[in-house]
């Protein structure tokens, strides 16, 4: 953490703690917003899930993006760890494998801001229940 030497450095570090605050916060209206999911089970925090929770929060943060980013349990994907999901209002989610703090960076300016499809998407392979 850096030290605290002005008081520019004290309101910085308030506005950066509030926008992080802000995209927790914002879970209540989580269906209006774009939503990411962060794989937390102990394999994700092996794999570095917790690093590229923080580059996702930092990120939306940075352009002011409407999401809320949360920790999830196991996704079961293990083996392409660390996994996330991501969700746009009105679409599918769509499960990325394999990322890491450079590929969360990317996810968020290439996929989130600009439609782009980037390579480590996971396939889903499973039946909703409300479809049988």
């Amino acid at each position: 953490m850096n030290k605290i030497n002005s008081l520019a450095d004290l309101k910085k570090k308030r506005d950066e703690l509030q926008s992080t605050l802000r995209l927790r916060v914002d879970g209540e209206n989580a269906e209006n917003l774009i939503q990411i999911k962060v794989a937390m089970a102990t394999c994700g925090i092996a794999a570095g899930a917790k690093q590229v929770m923080e580059v996702l929060i930092n990120e939306c943060g940075k352009r002011n993006i409407p999401a809320v980013v949360t920790q999830t349990g196991c996704m079961g994907y293990c083996y392409a760890e660390p996994t996330i999901e991501v969700k746009k209002p009105g679409s599918e989610p769509i499960v990325f494998g394999y990322v890491t703090p450079m590929k969360a960076e990317e996810v968020v300016s290439k996929y989130i801001v600009n439609n782009e499809l980037l390579e480590g998407i996971i396939p889903v392979n499973y039946e909703s229940i409300d479809n049988k």
